[in-house]
Formats: C-alpha cells, sequence, structure tokens
C-alpha cells in the first residue's frame, strides 16, 4: 500500500509538471536548429571578454552584481549622461525630492549602503566644520566612539576608515551604559521592537542613531516607515530590492546631518569620504528607482515572482525523496524563497555537492548554500559577540525568486531536476 501511494504521488507530481517537461523539449528543439545554422544568441558583451554570466538564483549579492534595474533607471540614466551639473546643487535638490517621496527631511545618494555608513559616520564627527572635516580620519578633540548594537560585522569597516572606534553593545541596558561623552553615533541593523527600544534610548540620550537597512526595499513602505519613527538616519542599498545603479545607495534622516554627511563626501577635495564617488548618472538612477517602485504593484509583482519559484518546484519535485517549501524572510530579502530538501546522508550527496556541480556547469547557475565566496575570513575573528550561535550545515539549499529573469526558471528547475535525480538514483534511494 506504502509503495502504491508513492506512486501515486510521484505520477501526480510528473502531471503537474507535464506541460513545463513539454515547454522544455521545445526549447531544445529550437536551440539545436540554432546551432545547426551557426546562430549564437548567447553573445554579449560578458562572452567576448571570456567572462560567464550567471543565472542568479542566490539574491543580491554584490559579488554576483547586484540585482537588474528597473528600465526607467537606465532611460533616466542616459538622459542624465547628455548633461554637466553641479554635484552639490544635485544632491541637494534631490534631498528635496527624496523628502517629498519618504517623508525625511531630506537625503543624499550614496556609494552603497556602505559608503552611507562612512559618510554617516563622518558626518557625526565632524559635522560641517572644513577644519574638522579635513583632519579626519584623525579624531583628536572630537566625539569619535560608534556603538555597534549586536556587535561587530562584515561591514563595519566602513564606519572604521573614517576614524571611528566602534564600541559594542547587545542589549539597550549595554548600549545605555556605552553611551559617553565621546559618543558620536549609533549603528543598527536591528528592526521591530528592538529598533524602537534602541531608538528611545538615542533619543533619550540625543545621540544619533543610524539604521542600516540596505535590503529593506522591499516593501517600498519603509522608506516612509522610518521617517515617521523619527530615526535620526537611515539607508538602503540602490542595487538590491532596490533595483538601482549596483554602485549607488539611500541616506535619508535629518536634514543637518544629512547636509553633514554631504559636506564629508565626494565631491569635496580633502573630505575622508571623498573616495565613495557617485556620478550624476547614478544619483538621477538611484532616486527614479525609488520613483518606479513608488508607483508599482506589489501585489502583481509578488504574484510574478511566486510563479518563477513554483514552476521549479514542480519540476524538482518530481525527483523521488525531494521536498520543498517556500517563504519569505521577514528581516531583509523579502521575496519568495524556495527551500529544496533532500536526504543528504541517505544519497551521499551534500548542500555543497548540488552548490558547486550548479555552479561549475553551463550556463552558470548561483543558489544559496552555506558558502559566501566574497567573505574575507578573517571576519569571523573578530567579532565576539557572546549571543552567536555556531551555524549547524544547511540540511537545504535556497533559490531566490527576485533575481531570476523570465524564463530563467525552466532553465534551474530541470537542472536541478537532472543532478538531484541523478544522485537519487546512485545512492539507490
Amino acid at each position: 500500500m506504502r509503495n502504491t501511494n508513492l506512486g501515486r504521488r510521484s505520477f501526480t507530481k510528473l502531471l503537474a509538471a507535464a506541460p513545463l517537461l513539454s515547454s522544455i523539449a521545445i526549447r531544445d528543439l529550437y536551440a539545436q536548429a540554432a546551432t545547426a545554422v551557426g546562430a549564437n544568441p548567447a553573445e554579449n558583451v560578458y562572452s567576448r571578454l571570456g567572462v560567464k554570466t550567471v543565472i542568479n538564483c542566490r539574491g543580491t549579492w554584490t559579488y554576483l552584481s547586484g540585482s537588474l534595474e528597473f528600465p526607467e533607471v537606465h532611460q533616466a540614466q542616459l538622459e542624465a549622461g547628455q548633461y554637466f551639473v553641479n554635484m552639490l546643487d544635485l544632491q541637494r535638490a534631490v534631498g528635496r525630492r527624496l523628502s517629498e517621496l519618504t517623508g525625511a527631511e531630506s537625503g543624499i545618494v550614496t556609494s552603497g549602503s556602505a559608503g552611507a555608513m562612512a559618510a554617516a559616520t563622518a558626518g557625526c564627527m565632524a559635522g560641517t566644520n572644513d577644519h574638522f572635516i579635513w583632519q579626519l580620519p584623525d579624531t583628536t578633540g572630537l566625539k569619535h566612539e560608534v556603538v555597534m548594537m549586536g556587535g561587530r560585522s562584515a561591514f563595519d569597516s566602513a564606519i572604521r576608515l573614517t576614524g571611528a572606534k566602534l564600541v559594542l553593545a547587545y542589549s539597550p541596558e549595554e548600549l545605555a551604559k556605552a553611551i559617553n561623552e565621546n559618543t558620536a553615533m549609533i549603528y543598527t541593523t536591528d528592526l521591530g521592537d528592538k529598533l524602537k527600544q534602541q531608538l528611545a534610548v538615542a533619543k533619550e540620550h540625543k545621540i544619533p542613531l543610524l539604521l542600516d537597512d540596505a535590503a529593506g526595499i522591499p516593501p517600498v513602505d519603509n522608506a516612509k516607515l522610518y521617517a515617521k519613527m523619527g530615526i535620526d538616519m537611515y539607508c538602503f542599498s540602490g542595487g538590491k530590492g532596490l533595483r538601482g545603479p549596483q554602485c549607488s545607495g539611500l541616506l535619508l534622516g535629518r536634514k543637518d546631518l544629512i547636509e553633514a554627511a554631504l559636506l564629508n563626501c565626494s565631491p569635496r577635495e580633502g573630505a575622508v569620504c571623498r573616495p565613495m564617488k557617485v556620478g550624476k548618472e547614478e544619483v538621477i538612477g538611484c532616486l527614479t528607482a525609488l520613483e518606479t517602485w513608488l508607483k508599482i504593484d506589489e501585489k502583481k509583482l509578488y504574484e510574478e515572482w511566486n510563479g518563477r519559484v513554483d514552476r521549479i518546484r514542480k519540476l524538482v519535485e518530481t525527483v523521488p525523496g525531494v521536498k520543498t517549501n517556500t517563504f519569505v524572510p521577514e528581516d531583509g530579502n523579502r521575496y519568495p524563497t524556495l527551500r529544496v530538501y533532500w536526504d543528504q546522508q541517505a544519497w551521499k550527496y551534500s548542500v555543497a555537492d548540488c552548490v558547486q556541480e550548479l555552479r561549475a556547469g553551463s550556463p552558470v547557475i548561483e543558489v544559496l548554500g552555506a558558502d559566501n565566496p566574497s567573505l574575507v575570513t578573517a571576519v569571523r575573528e573578530g567579532n565576539p559577540n557572546p549571543n552567536r550561535k555556531e551555524r549547524k550545515a544547511p540540511d537545504h539549499i535556497e533559490l531566490v525568486s527576485m533575481t531570476i529573469k523570465p524564463g530563467e526558471e525552466v532553465i534551474v528547475g530541470q537542472r536541478l531536476r537532472t543532478i538531484l535525480g541523478a544522485a537519487q538514483k546512485k545512492a539507490g534511494a
């Protein structure tokens, strides 16, 4: 009876995947015909350099070039590139427009969230005084301590390079004790109740708080929410869910702090953040990305994303022993994400094996496993977080819908179906 039930389930899954399997067969016939007549539709600016493009199921990782820009962003950047403009005038005008869109007092476009971290820190230490701006990263005589909530991170060098000293705290109580006459800023990535508690301490002690929510869009309402909460400064990455230029970010908040951040940044010669340059194209492109998001039907967009991972699910579930579920993360990168499980021990085929086989194939497919090819390996050594738990080896891979281009999900589903099917048969599971 058990084998009969398994057979029925397998047949049902094959039936659900039948339309996708038919489309794969037709696509393969077209590909064979194109090869026969010498066509090479895959040729592009990257292949001509010998660089392989990637089917990105991993998400908006910087080492995988972030996300893909909105068409509106492309067009705006082309127009921006046709003129010269005073960059300080442009940033201040964009700040006024960002205020209209978000309710924050002002904003600037930075070189990513890390650039926003550095500019905000420098602004909190040196203010708008040119003598102090030139003095950085020498912080003699200046407030120079930044309280890092939750301990160190892989990105805190953006704060340290300004000359700031990190002070680590892990709770609102520790935050209050860490604040003294040298405290220039509080940095956090926490959301929800933790953020509210930290904000209350910051307000009580009159210390600016910077919220780094790099992957906080979508939902785009976060751009307005943090202004309503009265957060002094907050930032988003332009090259992640915002779908602006990869080398851009948004820093929003109090007008005086935003002006100080701007004066400690490019294009000002002598400012410590001068190397973190953004061009007029990035400034206009990032603003356009936010404007585009505010016009989007997010419900429709999520339906499209769910549809992509659902098609992958239907294909991989035709392999006996494969299980899946779909979820949306709550703390950033909030896109429908597919988890794919199998019995690694019984199959003698690990998550790392699967990730590597997908990465080594053609086309290259990147999924989320345990590895981080872009991480400086010593980072973990410098974070003595008493609350950090040792990470267990993952029991699944994840595929993030947002970075999968339309049509690629069928390629991904079929490749996973093939390699997992081969592993399952080899193990006789």
